[in-house]
């Protein structure tokens, strides 16, 4: 049985539209249920999710709303979910078909944590670039766009999601698995969307990945990448709308 985590923040134009697609693309409906855990939205998100689970009453889903991190609002969607494995998806991410049977066939062989390969939904060389490294099992090629399924045992042995952090909370569990425990990356393609790069510019947004990552090699704190991202990687209009919210 799957639980499927989304946490979301102002995704009223993509949250139904993926949880259509959820459905279509799973393998057995009957086997999953949906925790959206959404972080404080100000426009119609919840909205959209009320309207999915009208049009759908057979699908199991639940709503949970809390404050704003993507930390918190993971390990809050992981203490809601009932079921035995537990599958954290970002909502401009797209799961192959059958991603459900993927993830049970993964977990059946010893496999007990991992993601999906992962390609942008772009033309743009550099991110078809990135993304065919993504097939590969080094740690430098994973992040939280490729999303992650977990079993529930293992997630709570290496203690979940860093509440704590306001950045970097993927990249925390990610390396905790790979250093203590196992990782795999299932051989089928998730897409997701290059908004970020799109928004920030493709290069300028690599380059501040590549020095965060430097960074944290050196030893930052993740408030010292957290300010870093804050000046260099915010468009004027996402911060507008932090403000708002604040």
């Amino acid at each position: 049985m799957l639980s499927i985590i989304i946490p979301v923040l102002n995704e009223q134009q993509s949250i139904g539209s993926l949880l259509d697609l959820l459905c279509e693309r799973a393998h057995d409906l009957d086997t999953i249920e949906f925790v959206v855990v959404d972080g404080g939205s100000i426009d119609h998100t919840i909205g959209a999710v009320e309207q999915f689970a009208a049009v759908n009453p057979k699908v199991s889903l639940k709503i949970i709303e809390t404050s704003r991190g993507r930390g918190h609002q993971l390990h809050e969607g992981s203490r809601q979910a009932t079921h035995d494995i537990y599958y954290f998806l970002h909502a401009d991410s797209h799961p192959p078909k059958d991603y459900d049977y993927l993830i049970f066939k993964a977990v059946e062989s010893g496999r007990p944590a991992g993601c999906f390969r992962m390609r942008f939904r772009s033309s743009h060389p550099w991110l078809i670039f990135i993304g065919w490294f993504t097939r590969f099992s080094w740690k430098v090629s994973r992040g939280g766009d490729q999303s992650q399924y977990i079993t529930r045992e293992l997630y709570n042995a290496v203690g979940g999601y860093n509440t704590t952090v306001p950045i970097y909370e993927d990249y925390l569990l990610i390396n905790e698995l790979y250093d203590n425990y196992s990782y795999y990356v299932i051989p089928s393609w998730l897409t997701t969307s290059a908004r970020r790069y799109e928004e920030i510019g493709v290069l300028r947004l690599q380059l501040f990945y590549l020095t965060i990552y430097w960074k944290k090699r050196q030893g930052a704190s993740i408030q010292q990448i957290y300010d870093y991202y804050q000046q260099r990687c915010i468009p004027p209009e996402t911060k507008e709308l932090l403000n708002q919210q604040n």
